[in-house]
């Protein structure tokens, strides 16, 4: 669908979900796209690491594409670029800090030579098509959060990006309020804004309150080695570590390749100028116990990062008894049984674990209701649209926003059209917008019969049957409970082949449909009287 003279909005992933951030502007014959993310897989994709939104329908809109912008680097936002980006053909825009760590996804795809990527400084306005974009920084758990004003004949939109308010950042410089109401004073259509924490009474906090919650616990534990798991992408609570091992006498221990790569981009980009050396993991080891500081990945429970491997005694850093782990980072829904896992681990080591909910260590990158509250004051838009969260955060902040007084609220969902202007805003219609996944080497649809069948076996077990042309069978099962009963299993069902297979009737004996499926029934029939599954089926004619 070509946009007419018109304003458009399109989810094609992030609204109905946290994650998978894909965003569609349509305007006057051109589509402009607003970030291109992923999600990782959970339990329902079993073999799968990544998940990324369908792109079907932008895909086939392609020569009205225009360009991919960019809000800021956390996966979610722009994970998928290596998939993607060659495909899709267009320019690719980003602020520094971002740009350097999408230049390194190409580079590391391949393809770095054939996807134009355009580094932009945060306050130079660009035109694309109908669309003139201004980058407006804004607080958030990595460097360079921004949101975007994007200008057009129909209206103008300010895009939050993923945000917060911080009145000590540490890193970077987000807008004021009076910024934020000078665009307001402006006029602007619709914000259309992230709803991730709506649920949250109170401010996210600063990262000047986290420094001091962290100095302070670690101060706590004079004489024992501290370690403390944070998101890598997190460049203010990496400079706020610095800065605690500095005040506490400590010297700072980095494990994690991914906090490695964004060290380096965030020195690049300027950031981390007060950064300390970093010792080796050996060097640390040998220090006495209270004079390191480690930071590691993993506080997700991700069974290859350096916590885990550290947990399970595979890492160059170890931990005894009586030492410290600091988890200075939220927990993401759906990583509960794998955090778990690894602090019951650490706490029968006898590690001390402390946590947010026991000490103020970490604050959240996304608005609570204030922030909210004072964002739709100082924009003081005519429509607002939540995005990036599950349907009801999106819910939950239309109702806030029509408490506050914001004339209009559009609830949508991925793959609704939304006409933003002109004359009443809301859904007209809608496009596919699933999922896709990348299964090994292949990117292809969540839905497929290959993931359908992964799910099936995981749950029931497989049987295969071996048949040859006299009638005689094999059969093996993989999967079922029935361990001492397994020889006896597979002997009676061989018997029931060979018997369902025998009472087939004339041009049906060879007919290889009809003995397939006799077989099939026959051995599932046994598969379940045996144990009460109900397994998938292979048949396999062979010569014989």
């Amino acid at each position: 669908m070509t946009p007419g003279k018109e304003l458009l909005f399109c989810a094609l992933g992030g609204s109905g979900e946290i994650g998978m951030n894909v965003n569609l502007y349509g305007c006057d014959g051109k589509w402009l796209m607003v970030d291109l993310g992923m999600t990782f897989s959970g339990n329902e994709y079993p073999g799968v690491d990544l998940v990324f939104a369908d792109l079907d329908f932008i895909e086939r809109e392609r020569e009205n594409l225009i360009g991919v912008v960019l809000t800021h680097a956390h996966e979610d936002h722009i994970g998928a670029v290596p998939y993607f980006a060659e495909e899709l053909g267009v320019p690719l825009y980003a602020t520094p800090f971002t740009a350097r760590l999408v230049r390194a996804k190409l580079e590391e795809a391949g393809i770095a030579s054939r996807v134009q990527l355009n580094v932009v400084d945060h306050l130079d306005r660009f035109d694309l098509g109908p669309f003139g974009i201004r980058y407006v920084p804004l607080a958030h758990s990595i460097a360079e959060g921004n949101a975007l004003v994007i200008e057009t004949p129909h209206g103008r939109v300010f895009h939050t990006g993923d945000w917060k308010l911080d009145d000590e950042p540490l890193i970077g410089q987000p807008a004021t309020s009076e910024e934020l109401t000078a665009i307001g004073d402006e006029g602007v259509l619709a914000l259309v804004c992230d709803s991730t924490n709506v649920f949250n009474p109170e401010a996210s906090g600063s990262e000047g309150g986290v420094k001091r919650g962290l100095l302070a616990e670690v101060e706590k534990h004079r004489g024992k080695r501290v370690l403390v798991t944070t998101f890598a992408s997190n460049v203010a609570r990496l400079q706020t570590l610095a800065e605690v091992a500095e005040a506490s006498g400590r010297q700072l221990c980095v494990a994690g390749r991914s906090l490695d790569r964004i060290i380096q981009a965030a020195q690049a980009s300027g950031y981390l100028k007060r950064f300390p050396e970093i010792i080796r993991a050996d060097a640390a080891m040998d220090l006495p116990r209270g004079d390191v500081l480690i930071v590691a990945t993993g506080g997700q429970g991700e069974p290859r990062a350096a916590l885990a491997r550290i947990t399970d005694g595979h890492h160059d850093i170890s931990l005894e008894r009586g030492d410290v782990v600091l988890f200075s980072s939220r927990q993401i829904p759906g990583n509960e049984i794998a955090i778990g896992r690894i602090q019951n681990k650490l706490a029968g080591d006898g590690i001390t674990i402390v946590t947010d909910r026991q000490s103020p260590i970490h604050v959240s990158g996304h608005p609570g209701r204030p922030e909210l509250l004072a964002l739709y004051s100082w924009i003081r838009p005519e429509i607002l649209l939540p995005v990036h969260g599950e349907m009801r955060h999106m819910s939950e902040q239309a109702r806030l926003g029509k408490q506050a007084g914001v004339p209009k609220q559009v609830v949508q969902k991925n793959g609704d059209l939304v006409r933003l202007a002109p004359g009443k805003p809301g859904k007209f219609g809608e496009v596919r917008a699933g999922r896709l996944v990348l299964d090994g080497d292949i990117i292809a649809p969540a839905d497929g019969q290959g993931i359908i069948m992964r799910r099936r076996l995981a749950f029931n077990g497989l049987v295969i049957v071996a048949l040859d042309g006299r009638g005689h069978a094999k059969v093996a099962g993989v999967g079922l409970p029935l361990e001492e009963d397994y020889e006896a299993f597979c002997a009676e069902a061989q018997a029931d082949v060979m018997n369902a297979v025998g009472k087939l009737k004339g041009g049906a004996r060879k007919d290889s449909e009809a003995v397939t499926e006799a077989a099939r029934l026959a051995a599932r029939r046994a598969a379940t009287r045996w144990s009460g599954k109900k397994p998938q089926v292979q048949v396999m004619l062979v010569e014989g």
